[in-house]
């Protein structure tokens, strides 16, 4: 999945019905708002409840820095 992808604009956190980030690097889609991340197989996002995986403050931390620096690239 890329960050120019349409589907982006749609998909949304299972639980609390929100937008999610792409983490391109990580493969991934982050709902900061409950520290959940979601995995990315082979291009198909794997958005059920039991997919997510809560994420530890540290690293909560670290995905939100990935964010700001993906952000700052043009």
């Amino acid at each position: 999945m890329k960050p120019d992808d349409p589907l982006l604009k749609i998909l949304v956190c299972p639980l609390d019905k929100g937008p999610l980030v792409l983490l391109a690097a990580d493969d991934v889609l982050y709902n900061p708002r409950l520290r959940r991340r979601y995995p990315i197989l082979d291009g198909i996002p794997q958005l059920l409840p039991s997919s997510g995986e809560q994420v530890t403050d540290a690293e909560h931390d670290r995905l939100l820095r990935r964010l700001t620096d993906q952000e700052a690239r043009p």
